[in-house]
């Protein structure tokens, strides 16, 4: 008989763990602390779970060790995705280089996993919360406690994911578990989350979405830009480009270098201003919030007053040439029109109506006798509107959890560098992607590597054993 593995944690990298060491020839113990398995696969993918992409790169996630990382995922890429999902029993199809199962539910993903982790042998232990993890008497001894007693293991791996989604089981108890073993934690914050905002005049354009490029100005400089649907609520603001920021946001907030925070190569993309852009802070500016207001709690600053500026552009495919040359032709338009009338047709009603009130104008007044730079302020709010993040929303909101147990602590076999025989896989470890199944891609190539590793197999294989 092999190695006797625990795993702590049944979400997607917990299983993909289980089922690769079980193949290599361990006996296998799941300990789950919810009442079944893989809940959080469920709401991924909006419930049709983007298990993976096509377009597969290390610029695609963030790490403190772009090295190993790169690494760990030439051993298991998005083919081997599609081949071990289709080895047991999942169709699986590409939309645009992201990938589903052909049926397009999240629960199909899970009921295959369930089935194999079955059928590989898998002993699965639920409603286990491991509390503590002792190293035992015997060399390479894992002692595993929770409420209802103990497990011992000659291998132990840690699969418990981070703080997303606590509803889930992902409530950090993981970090708990890997500090006591004597690991270090890079600092976490919510990552693929909806980004909280200062200005209340967001009230007013609550609902509206437009396809926008964003730009987050930090010192002067734009460090990181997103484009993609834009949604803005009475909060703050959502969608994609906002959650693929996120997490370079809330690491400044968190006082973090934001060099150190984003990709490399982000730093150097400067912003576009409009030419007509008289006065930026007033151009970008509006009411802050009420301190009254009653809010939901986010993250929240570390320091008193942080804020980012992130800068919208509603007209992104217009260079800055063939913007001038759209205000210079709308001005023909003039004749007998009200501000209202002339600006109308350029971005969504509540947005215009907005920026008119931003600029000083009233809506009613004739475009012809209008202040010429009120009406060039107009012009640039649609090329440049600044909202100052103050917070993101929590956890329970968040997609993923960045930070986390460095890489740096970890071998190429994601085994512990500190303690034999304890290994990492998932959300736990300093490895978060962006939007699009990458993070998905990382527990199954963090689980398989593991759960080889565990089990003590010299040679890697997808397929059944």
């Amino acid at each position: 008989m092999g190695n006797t593995v625990g795993i702590v944690g049944g979400g997607a990298a917990g299983m993909m763990a289980a089922i690769a060491a079980a193949r290599g020839g361990a006996k296998v113990t799941l300990l789950e602390g919810n009442d079944r398995l893989g809940k959080k696969i469920l709401s991924t993918g909006n419930g049709k779970c983007n298990l993976g992409n096509e377009r597969l790169g290390i610029e695609d996630y963030y790490t403190g060790c772009p090295d190993l990382l790169e690494k760990l995922l030439g051993q298991f890429g998005t083919a081997d995705t599609i081949s071990f999902f289709q080895g047991i029993g999942l169709m699986v199809k590409s939309r645009n280089g992201y990938l589903y199962p052909a049926c397009e539910q999240a629960a199909a993903v899970l009921d295959v996993l369930r089935y194999e982790v079955r059928a590989a042998g898998v002993e699965v232990a639920t409603d286990f919360k491991a509390e503590s993890i002792r190293l035992g008497r015997r060399a390479r001894q894992f002692n595993v406690q929770g409420r209802e007693g103990g497990r011992s293991f000659d291998r132990v791996i840690l699969a418990c994911g981070g703080k997303a989604v606590p509803k889930t089981g992902s409530d950090g108890s993981g970090y708990r578990l890997a500090e006591g073993l004597g690991h270090s934690l890079v600092p976490t914050v919510p990552a693929l989350v909806q980004l909280r905002c200062r200005e209340d005049c967001l009230k007013a354009v609550a609902g509206v979405r437009a396809d926008a490029e964003l730009s987050v100005c930090w010192q002067g400089k734009c460090i990181s830009r997103e484009r993609g649907e834009l949604q803005l609520t009475e909060y703050g603001i959502s969608g994609i480009p906002v959650f693929q920021l996120s997490r370079t946001v809330n690491y400044i907030l968190l006082g973090k270098n934001p060099g150190e925070a984003g990709r490399g190569g982000e730093g150097d993309a400067s912003l576009r201003h409009p030419d007509n852009a008289t006065d930026q802070t007033a151009a970008g500016g509006c009411a802050s919030a009420r301190r009254g207001e009653k809010r939901r709690q986010g993250n929240k600053p570390k320091e008193p007053g942080r804020e980012v500026e992130v800068v919208i552009d509603f007209l992104p495919d217009y260079t800055d040439s063939d913007f001038a040359a759209m205000c210079a032709g709308r001005r023909l338009l003039q004749g007998q029109r009200t501000v209202e009338e002339f600006f109308t047709g350029m971005l969504h009603k509540k947005l215009m109506t907005l920026f008119i009130k931003l600029a000083g104008l009233k809506a009613t007044e004739s475009v012809g006798e209008a202040d010429e730079r009120k009406l060039a302020k107009v012009f640039a709010l649609c090329r440049h509107w600044s909202v100052h993040v103050v917070g993101s929303n929590p956890y329970d909101s968040a997609q993923v959890c960045a930070g986390g147990v460095p890489l740096d602590e970890v071998t190429e076999e994601l085994e512990s560098r500190l303690v034999p025989g304890l290994y990492f896989a998932g959300e736990l470890l300093d490895v978060d992607g962006r939007c699009g199944g990458y993070n998905l891609q990382w527990a199954w190539c963090s689980g398989f590597i593991a759960g080889c590793g565990a089990a003590g197999c010299r040679e890697k294989r997808i397929s059944r054993v």
